[in-house]
């Protein structure tokens, strides 16, 4: 198995990790890999979007062996908005003070690995 099966492989497992904690907080996985015509007539993809209480959550999944930075975070933001959906949330191993700084400064929520699995 090449290092690319791996990462697919393993960025599965955390989006099924993430779409069975979403279910029991209570949201609804409305699909996965969503594409959405931004205002800016640009496509947005996210690798689901969840709702709540009836508003839309765009979310990405990264399965990094790195840090997440504040580059992809500011993304995220810039695609959630331009979609027309809520707070986006991002889950990922591990995230930059940088970007968690962003994330609290614009309500996005930051999901570690760690966070999901404590939740089983």
């Amino acid at each position: 198995m090449s290092n690319e099966d791996d990462q697919i492989k393993s960025r599965s497992q955390l989006t099924e990790m993430a779409i069975g904690y979403f279910k029991k907080k209570g949201f609804k996985v409305n699909c996965e890999n969503a594409i959405r015509e931004g205002y800016s007539g640009m496509p947005r993809h996210f690798d689901l979007i969840v709702q709540y209480n009836n508003m839309e959550y765009g979310v990405w999944v990264r399965d990094w062996n790195r840090t997440i930075g504040i580059n992809l975070i500011i993304t995220l933001d810039t695609a959630s908005e331009d979609a027309g959906l809520f707070k986006p949330i991002m889950v990922g191993e591990k995230f930059s003070d940088h970007a968690k700084s962003y994330a609290n400064r614009r309500k996005i929520e930051l999901l570690t690995k760690h966070k999901i699995q404590s939740l089983r």
